[in-house]
């Protein structure tokens, strides 16, 4: 009985449902990109980047809503890969303006297509009528908890 009133409390809970998606998504990801080579963090820069050339490391943090210390590692292997390269910017010497290389523009162009079927396989679990509303939903979390977050951190780890 009170495996059932767990499992039932857990099918209610936003947050065990958005970290099992969460899950499920980065396993899809994983298992179509077929190596270790790029993690969705590492292909949301390249995406970013690849739209913004030039961003700092901290218009990256807010495009991307990875955080400061997880995007500054990010970084690291990127450059150790020869995806992205970074500059000091000319306005501030303590900030770095990221860029892809040749190596990172092959990569998106590699990765684009399978990220895609990723995103056509998560939105399949959904009837067509209900996608567009899934993904309205999904970016009023997002913004919600954006600004959330900036008022109370929720993860204190």
């Amino acid at each position: 009985m009170a495996r059932e009133t767990t499992t039932h409390r857990l099918d209610k809970s936003p947050l065990h449902l958005l970290h099992r998606a969460g899950q499920g998504a980065t396993e899809a990801f994983e298992r179509e990109m077929a190596t270790d080579s790029l993690t969705p963090r590492q292909f949301a820069v390249l995406v970013t980047v690849s739209q913004n050339e030039g961003l700092s490391q901290t218009n990256l943090v807010e495009q991307t809503g990875i955080d400061r210390s997880t995007l500054a590692d990010v970084v690291r292997r990127m450059l150790k890969k020869g995806l992205i390269k970074r500059r000091r910017t000319r306005h501030d010497a303590r900030a770095y303006s990221v860029k892809l290389t040749d190596e990172g523009s092959r990569m998106l162009k590699i990765a684009d297509p399978l990220a895609d079927r990723v995103d056509d396989r998560i939105l399949s679990s959904l009837p067509v009528a209900r996608r567009e509303r899934f993904m309205q939903d999904l970016r009023a979390i997002v913004h919600g908890m954006g600004r959330t977050s900036a008022k109370r951190p929720l993860d204190q780890a």
